[in-house]
């Protein structure tokens, strides 16, 4: 029913839809136009959020401009909306190329990816070109690598493949993964970043060509003054270290867990999380955390075993040291309840004590380290990272460094000395990806249904959806 009312305000409002070009001034309205997805935009648990939506967020605020985000459900269709005059840019996973060059003005790139061949593990792995003859291919409708496949088609006419109707990379791996075509072509950012919920599909080799991703304006006489616009905000952002950050939040920790990994976790996911995810929300939303980060936490320890004991005598959920048991007011560890919110005041208390300048999510990897080798140790990560020209407010630099704590030529000149750092940081790595995988998992159910623009929702929409404008 709150889908049904939502699509009837959309279409109320949409109708007659007039061109936004003329608007494109400080102190008014951005109107880009993406795709949801976990590498473009997607409603997250309390606000949009994906890595083009992230950049393009930055854009208008640094323009002085309100954003607003308009989904297309086909490559096909996000240009048909810039080339309507009905979006200022198209921020959607773009890759570069001499058709689109032609019609629309583009901004310098701001991510490199490769074209990769995934396959399912098990079956199959073609290692070249070559390879492909006669395999069943697939591709995203309206990407660029049917055009890489009609080239090669010139050279090998047993090379076929078939487009399916998606606009999302997801349905193309899923595909593969339940085996209904032999391989797909697919950009490797939007490859690297869902891999982890299909843990069986695997890359069987790239094509030796750069893809770059670029934003496209719409076709208006001053779309060439807002292209060099774009093109200084980007260069900007990759020299004050804005889309390092949002590389690193969106894709830095996907090459950090192995499939064997993943799909330990995607089982663990199906058959274990039911049972205690509704005790892990209640006790994640008590401390203000959300509730898959305390669910990445209690896999991590102890792959949700309330009775899990190590050899060195941390039990339960959290698996929690008798002195911070006591210290958190937990009185039995194996109860799992007490178990999840000692370790979450743990936690929260870290968050606390770390320097007030850690911005998240670097604020939440730190307190995660600290959580498993300790504030003191991490401090001194902090200061060994600073003494050798990095920044140690960036989770980024500080992890380079941890693992200096179990270095014999460095750790007995540190004044707590030796540290298990290299553990800590796949600790870490491990949270992060579990961390992800939950949130890709939550895509699906916070998608937006066709054709949506977000600005148009009411005040009561808004509350229905318990999200707030997009307004900067």
């Amino acid at each position: 029913m709150r889908r049904l009312f939502i699509l009837g305000l959309v279409s109320l409002s949409s109708c007659g839809d007039l061109s936004v070009l003329d608007n494109l001034e400080p102190g008014n309205e951005l109107v880009v136009v993406t795709r949801n997805g976990p590498t473009t935009y997607y409603l997250g648990a309390d606000e949009p959020a994906g890595f083009d939506y992230e950049l393009v967020r930055a854009f208008a605020k640094a323009e002085d401009m309100s954003l607003r985000v308009k989904v297309a459900f086909t490559l096909e269709e996000v240009f048909e909306t810039l080339q309507r005059g009905e979006a200022h840019v198209a921020a959607a996973g773009l890759t570069q190329s001499t058709e689109r060059d032609q019609l629309f003005e583009s901004t310098q790139s701001y991510l490199d990816q490769q074209p990769v061949v995934v396959y399912k593990a098990g079956q199959y792995k073609p290692r070249s070109i070559e390879d492909l003859t006669d395999l069943d291919i697939v591709i995203m409708q309206g990407s660029q690598h049917a055009i890489r496949l009609n080239l090669l088609r010139e050279l090998n006419p047993a090379v076929r493949w078939r487009v399916l109707e998606t606009a999302e990379s997801s349905a193309v791996l899923s595909a593969i993964n339940r085996g209904e075509a032999d391989v797909a072509l697919l950009d490797s950012g939007e490859f690297s970043m869902q891999q982890r919920l299909y843990p069986r599909v695997a890359k069987a080799f790239e094509l030796q060509t750069t893809l770059n991703t670029v934003w496209y304006l719409g076709s208006d006489p001053r779309a060439g003054e807002w292209r060099e616009k774009a093109n200084d905000f980007l260069s900007a952002a990759k020299s004050d270290g804005t889309l390092k950050r949002a590389e690193q939040a969106y894709f830095g920790n996907v090459a950090y867990a192995s499939r064997i990994e993943s799909f330990t976790f995607q089982r663990a996911v199906r058959t274990k999380l039911p049972k205690w995810q509704p005790l892990i929300e209640k006790v994640a939303h008590e401390f203000r955390l959300d509730w898959r980060l305390l669910a990445a936490i209690s896999y991590q320890e102890s792959h949700w075993n309330p009775a899990a004991k190590s050899p060195t005598g941390v039990r339960g959920m959290m698996m929690l040291t008798r002195p911070t048991a006591t210290e958190m007011g937990v009185t039995d560890r194996l109860d799992a309840e007490q178990s999840l919110h000692g370790g979450a005041r743990f936690l929260r208390s870290l968050l606390r004590r770390l320097p007030n300048d850690i911005d998240d999510p670097d604020r939440t990897w730190m307190a995660l380290a600290a959580y498993n080798v300790g504030m003191a140790h991490l401090e001194e990560a902090r200061r060994l990272t600073e003494g050798n020209g990095g920044d140690p407010h960036l989770w980024q630099d500080v992890r380079q460094h941890l693992p200096a704590l179990q270095d014999p030529a460095i750790y007995p000149q540190l004044r707590h000395g030796f540290a298990r750092g290299e553990e800590a940081v796949t600790y870490v790595d491990n949270i992060r990806h579990y961390f992800a995988t939950l949130q890709l998992q939550d895509i699906p159910n916070n998608g937006v249904a066709p054709p949506i623009d977000l600005t148009a929702l009411t005040s009561t929409a808004n509350a229905l959806l318990r999200w707030t404008p997009l307004s900067l």
